[in-house]
């Protein structure tokens, strides 16, 4: 299993608008700046966090971007669901079987679900609060 880039980009921008909780509107450029993510990229991956109900908009020369909820509210499963899709193992996770011909009798398909499931349990657990907190006491 690998996250993919938007996903990782996303996450960090998330994290980024949680250091700032509180601050008002976060500048989009200024994000990217700060965490090193391409702009135009940043720009499409906040529209689907914002679209998703995490993110809201403000208009205007102080505008920005800010949480819409608080960020032990918000959790990393969440953002990797909306941002890359179902977390699976395995490719015979997939609805319908993936690709895999042996998916009915494969005898490892119950492992796979079941670090699928401790997997999603583990990153539904973690919110954005938990992970500023985490990087903030690394800090130290």
């Amino acid at each position: 299993m690998k996250l993919s880039t938007r996903c990782r980009y996303g996450i960090h921008a998330m994290a980024d608008l949680a250091q700032h909780y509180g601050e008002g509107p976060q500048n989009l450029h200024e994000i990217a700046e700060r965490q090193q993510v391409p702009e135009q990229f940043l720009e499409q991956i906040i529209g689907a966090l914002r679209r998703e109900g995490f993110v809201e908009s403000v208009r205007g020369p102080q505008g920005g971007y800010l949480l819409a909820k608080a960020p032990g509210e918000i959790t990393i499963g969440a953002l990797m669901r909306l941002l890359d899709g179902p977390v699976l193992m395995a490719d015979c996770m997939a609805e319908g079987g993936g690709t895999c011909t042996r998916s009915e009798c494969c005898p490892s398909k119950a492992v796979w679900e079941r670090l699928t499931r401790y997997f999603n349990q583990m990153a539904d657990s973690i919110t954005l609060e938990d992970m500023i907190s985490d990087e903030e006491s690394d800090k130290e």
